[in-house]
């Protein structure tokens, strides 16, 4: 069967061997797969990325980084065919969303990140049947697909400590960002501040959900705390709540993952803030605690999500709490992958492209 294949920091389209379900495991046909930020930067900083995943304590399960991998871990699939003694419960034909990690030779393999098996930048998969859950709703295979990037968006808010009239803002609108603010407003958080250079994310996030949508070039951002009811000083928080006005802790969200945002953040946000960190920077940054513990600002750093948030979005997808329609601005086949990694290049092309391996 056809792939595309992350060989030698390049990506080629190839055949790779058919795919058989062991026990306990389903065959499936991809229908679609997005095309992740973790997946651009793993094309060039593969081995760097689990470099650091390694040192961070993730399990070491044989992955090499230098050879063949065949990405895509957000995807939308039709059954195919079961192991062994499967009870069968899903109908061949039946489409169904997953975690991207299955259980493989006595192992746990994360789809897209694996020597063994192909993640969804291929024309089959094969998963483990028991986490599997199918699209409810008729909800369309372009939105169902959006289930594991917005997962992420809800175990971010999951993490930050909200209260009732926590204003929160949002830095970075690109997948991340929007996934966070859909989050905020599908558990009735607000009012929620969006911020992005790019005026097609904050086109974006102003259709999410988002009340506030700010352009950094043109207004700091956090000048919008005051008018919400949050001040930024200590001693203006301090005179509100001795008028029995309490002020909520205000949350910011990261979602840009670039050195410097973070200490940029914890100088400019409300003393008091909770900055959640779910923007994935690579690099070597650097702060300065002592402005962080005058102001008393809380760091949370997040990463992926628990299999009942990621329930929790795919159900919200079908019943349309999430409306992520005009979010998927892309499609393409095989073929065309390797330029859709070029076009994510630039945030006023695109905000999400899917890849249809099969046409």
């Amino acid at each position: 069967m056809k792939a595309v294949i992350r060989r030698d920091r390049r990506l080629v389209c190839d055949e790779i061997a058919d795919l058989r379900p062991a026990e306990g495991q389903i065959l499936v046909k991809t229908l679609a797969c997005g095309i992740c930020g973790s997946d651009l930067h793993a094309l060039h900083h593969m081995e760097h990325m689990i470099g650091l995943s390694r040192r961070g304590g993730a399990p070491d399960n044989g992955f090499d980084p230098t050879a063949d991998t065949v990405f895509g871990h957000e995807f939308c699939v039709e059954v195919l065919d079961h192991g062994p003694g499967s009870p069968k419960a899903l109908k061949a034909g039946t489409r169904v969303v997953s975690v991207p990690v299955t259980l493989h030779g006595g192992g746990v393999e994360a789809l897209g990140f694996s020597n063994r098996l192909p993640g969804g930048f291929a024309e089959q998969m094969l998963l483990t049947e028991a986490m599997v859950l199918e699209v409810p709703n008729g909800l369309p295979t372009d939105k169902a697909v959006l289930t594991e990037p917005f997962a992420v968006g809800a175990h971010a808010v999951a993490k930050a400590r909200l209260e009732p009239r926590s204003v929160s803002l949002v830095v970075g609108c690109g997948p991340v960002g929007l996934a966070v603010i859909a989050a905020l407003k599908a558990q009735g958080h607000g009012p929620v501040i969006a911020a992005d250079f790019s005026p097609r994310r904050r086109a974006a996030a102003e259709t999410i959900g988002a009340d506030v949508v700010v352009d950094p070039a043109v207004e700091n951002p956090h000048n919008r705390w005051e008018a919400l009811g949050t001040p930024r000083a200590r001693a203006d928080q301090s005179m509100m709540a001795m008028m029995g006005n309490p002020v909520a802790r205000p949350v910011v969200f990261e979602c840009v993952g670039s050195p410097g945002v973070l200490q940029g953040l914890i100088e400019a946000a409300p003393a008091g803030a909770q900055i959640v960190v779910a923007g994935v920077c690579m690099e070597t940054d650097r702060i300065e605690p002592s402005i962080a513990i005058t102001k008393e600002i809380e760091l949370t750093f997040v990463f992926g999500y628990t299999p009942e948030e990621f329930a929790l979005t795919l159900r919200q997808l079908a019943e349309g709490v999430i409306d992520v329609t005009g979010l998927v601005t892309g499609e393409v086949d095989l073929n065309g992958v390797a330029g859709a990694f070029e076009a994510l290049g630039d945030p006023e092309t695109h905000v999400k492209i899917l890849v249809r391996p099969n046409g």
